[in-house]
């Protein structure tokens, strides 16, 4: 049948909500109270607290389209179907329906909802594992085979395929890498009282000839739906949670869960047969825009289609970060969107394109995903800025860079010229020097190597960059000592001032605010924190009316320790955790009836607030994009 991709997700969801599944939307990009990892990567990782016990508000029956980003995927997407930003389609049974209704269902979805054709699919289920006592999953087999006997599809289960290829199959028996679904890898690593288990998948076959075609590099290869060769899609997986890990080994379950994924882009494709996820229509818009500024065709060169790729790929998820609060720049997730921007205008040099590329994608973007996404529609502004002004000042650096790297491959040719020896790899340090000064990141200098049959010394420049901090951190050891100008007691009272200057902040301008540095002397204190735009005056005020407050109500300090995830949990407000040792100091700020201040530190802070004086913020600036910065001084009357 003929649909489109924004109405597929529609379909799919319509269709489980006529199963009694209640809708959830997206969660963001940026994982909330999950401190493990910086993204959301996968459609379950919302869901981890309703599948270890924790009643969800909207029962037993779950599903939604979620978006995913996965960061360790950014060095397999010149293939034909990796991508490290997805949508997930997923329905979840908490404790409700299980293996058979699942099958049932989803199999009536992809063949009759869907019109996919049968003969084109292809399973795989677990195939057990004597060392933990877990059988191999002959029940879901039978199911299976049921369904495709409906269609008159005699479904073959068979072993080995790894070593064997198809022999004749339908459906195949894979071992834990393939089939083992827990957020720990293989049975053996997950931690007890998790509940994990077998999982089966559903493949799409474009059709043998991609594995026999001149060109694979598989073809003298055993072929299966779980190998390499582009043959096979994986479409969707089934995971059935019915064990659990005990102090003595696993456990069936009374009450199983079923946690199912099915990729939209992937799904899209295997609706039109098309064995490139880069030309399903959520691509459409994107690549013709590339193509309309490149005037070159997707798909007609290898090094070409290899650009149009990566900036496909990139530019969509770095509208979705910036969407999701992760703006362009150097630390944690907003990091990976610098990344991501940067380097795909860095390839859209590669097809002849100067600028402007970027913001013109990201108009795409917002456009086709903004009915569903409706966030999209109400940051376009702020995400069409950022893209804008990173692009600019990217491209200022970008052609200081190219020039120093052509410097660098000269400096190559010369002395090859002299001794007669080729050099294949650029120093780690050299690296370093392309990072430090020019600001370009270590990954692009690796593209750019590798397109001149160059390496990189990347445990060089891990060390060049280790070494840096480590002067880096000497050098601020003798400016200040404890982080602050000194331990005099004006300092240590525009240090707890600082604590409640932050809480202040957040409880006027909301919790985005976040410390991102301070500078603290005898005289004054220099606080940078993280917010769009200019702080008014009337805010301002309201922010000095608090930490006046707190410090007239006669506020104590106290201290305990705790174990940093300890701290974590309790929702502790701090920036910096990676910082930190694996037991914190957590210091409350608080008067009699009230607490004003809960935070993490290091350094000495007043044990009584009436000497401290009154607070008063002498100016409020930019710092830089994204961060503001406020002075301000303590005076006593």
């Amino acid at each position: 049948m003929k649909i489109s991709s924004q109405q597929l997700r529609d379909t799919y969801l319509r269709y489980f909500e006529s199963k009694w599944h209640k809708v959830v939307p997206s969660a963001s990009l940026i994982p909330e109270n999950d401190p493990t990892t910086l993204f959301t990567g996968s459609w379950m990782q919302p869901m981890v607290p309703y599948l270890l016990w924790e009643k969800h508000p909207l029962g037993t029956r779950i599903v939604d389209s979620q978006k995913a980003f996965r960061a360790a995927d950014i060095d397999d997407i010149w293939d034909n179907r990796h991508t490290t930003f997805f949508e997930m389609l997923g329905n979840w049974s908490l404790g409700d329906y299980f293996k058979s209704e699942q099958i049932e269902w989803i199999w009536d979805f992809y063949v009759h909802e869907l019109g996919l054709n049968p003969e084109k699919i292809y399973i795989s289920v677990y195939r057990g594992n004597e060392k933990f006592g877990i059988p191999r999953d002959e029940q879901a087999v039978d199911m299976w085979r049921e369904k495709f006997m409906e269609k008159w599809i005699d479904a073959k289960a068979v072993d080995m395929a790894e070593k064997n290829g198809m022999q004749g199959g339908r459906i195949f028996y894979f071992d834990e890498k393939e089939n083992w679904w827990s957020r720990a890898g293989v049975p053996e690593n997950m931690p007890v009282w998790e509940p994990w288990g077998p999982d089966s998948e559903m493949f799409w076959d474009f059709g043998e000839e991609l594995w026999l075609h001149e060109k694979s590099q598989w073809k003298n290869q055993a072929c299966h739906p779980a190998c390499d060769c582009g043959r096979f899609l994986e479409f969707a997986n089934n995971v059935f949670m019915q064990y659990i890990k005990t102090e003595d080994w696993f456990e069936e379950l009374e009450n199983k869960n079923i946690d199912f994924g099915g990729g939209l882009e992937r799904i899209a494709v295997a609706l039109t047969d098309t064995p490139d996820v880069f030309m399903g229509d959520l691509f459409d818009g994107i690549r013709w825009k590339i193509e309309e500024f490149s005037g070159k065709k997707y798909g007609e060169n290898e090094k070409e289609t290899k650009a149009f790729r990566v900036i496909m790929d990139h530019l969509r998820v770095v509208v979705f970060l910036i969407g999701d609060g992760a703006v362009p720049s150097n630390k944690d997730q907003w990091y990976f969107t610098r990344r991501m921007l940067r380097r795909a205008i860095r390839f859209a040099r590669d097809l002849g394109i100067e600028s402007g590329l970027s913001l013109e994608v990201a108009k795409v973007v917002i456009s086709e995903y903004g009915d569903h996404y409706k966030e999209l529609i109400d940051q376009k502004d702020f995400i069409l800025t950022e893209i804008e002004n990173e692009e600019k000042q990217f491209l200022t650096t970008l052609e200081k860079w190219l020039k120093e790297f052509g410097k660098l491959l000269s400096g190559f040719q010369i002395a090859y010229e002299r001794s007669g020896k080729k050099i294949t790899q650029i120093a780690g340090g050299k690296a370093f020097k392309l990072y430090d000064t020019y600001g370009f990141p270590i990954e692009l200098t690796e593209d750019l190597a590798q397109e001149h049959w160059l390496s990189v010394d990347r445990d060089g420049f891990e060390k060049a960059f280790e070494d840096h901090k480590a002067l880096s951190r000497s050098w601020a050891e003798q400016k200040f000592k404890w982080g602050l100008a000194d331990n005099s007691i004006a300092t240590t009272e525009l240090h707890t001032a600082t604590h409640l200057l932050l809480a202040g902040l957040r409880k006027v301008l909301w919790d985005h605010v976040f410390q991102k540095g301070s500078n603290i002397t005898a005289e004054r204190l220099r606080f940078d924190f993280s917010h769009d735009e200019k702080v008014s005056r009337e805010d301002l005020d309201k922010v000095e009316e608090f930490v006046n407050h707190a410090i007239q109500a006669g506020m104590s300090v106290w201290v305990e320790e705790v174990p940093k995830q300890v701290a974590i949990d309790r929702g502790v407000v701090w920036s910096f955790w990676e910082k930190y040792p694996d037991v914190v100091k957590v210091y409350t700020m608080k008067s009699e009836n009230e607490v004003f201040s809960v935070e993490l530190c290091g350094w000495p802070h007043v044990g009584q607030s009436e000497w401290m004086g009154r607070f008063k913020i002498k100016k409020e600036e930019a710092s830089s994009r994204g961060v503001r910065r406020i002075k301000a001084v303590l005076i006593k009357d």
